[in-house]
Formats: structure tokens, sequence, C-alpha cells
């Protein structure tokens, strides 16, 4: 339902932009999140958006990522600057949807690499 896209090797200093695409409404999500899992780390929240547009950061990323939704193509994107190799992980996009109970899904890893 969700699919990850956009990961790859970028350099110290580089930019980069992940995808999120849902396969329907994104706007039945009450947010959307990225998270991301570097090797031997436990998986930690990057930035998160509200239906209603309100947007959150770790603090290691914050000023240098930005999230943002496009409701017409049921995608949210993360674009990353000024990345640097701490940034190195696999990333993560996940929904939540919030009915009668707590939905959570999760889409599948993109790789990104922060090397020179």
């Amino acid at each position: 339902q969700l699919q990850a896209s956009g990961g790859g090797l970028v350099q110290p200093g580089g930019s980069l932009r992940l995808s999120c695409a849902a396969s329907g409404s994104i706007f039945s999500f009450n947010a959307m999140s990225w998270y991301r899992q570097a090797p031997g780390k436990q998986r930690e929240l990057v930035a998160a958006i509200t239906r209603e547009g309100s947007s959150n950061y770790a603090a290691s990323v914050k000023g240098r990522f930005t999230i943002s939704r496009d409701n017409a193509k049921n995608t949210v994107y993360l674009q990353m600057n000024s990345v640097k190799p701490e940034d190195t992980a696999v990333y993560y996009c996940n929904a939540l949807e919030i009915g009668l109970r707590a939905n959570v899904y999760w889409g599948q890893g993109t790789l990104v690499t922060v090397s020179s």
C-alpha cells in the first residue's frame, strides 16, 4: 500500500529526495512519517506530517530535511539536504489511520548511503 523510492548513494553535503506513494488517498491518513534504521541501531522517527500539514522533525535532521505531501499525487516526500554520513540508513515510510482503532502501515525500505 506504501511504496518508498528515491534512495541511493549521495556524497556528504549533497541532496536526495525520497518519495512514498500510497495506493489510495493519503488524505485518509491522520499522519504520515519517515523513519530510518541504521545498521545495528533501532528504528527512529525522522519526520512526520499530519493531514492538516503540521510537521515535526528529529533534532538531528531539523533544518536539513523537509517533509511534504502532495494529496493530488497521494505521495509524501522527504527532501534531504546537507546530508551527512550519519544519515546513512534504510528509510521507511509510515502511515497512521485512526478510526475505530488505529491502523499503522509501513512501506518497504529504501537505502540511503552517504559516502564520498
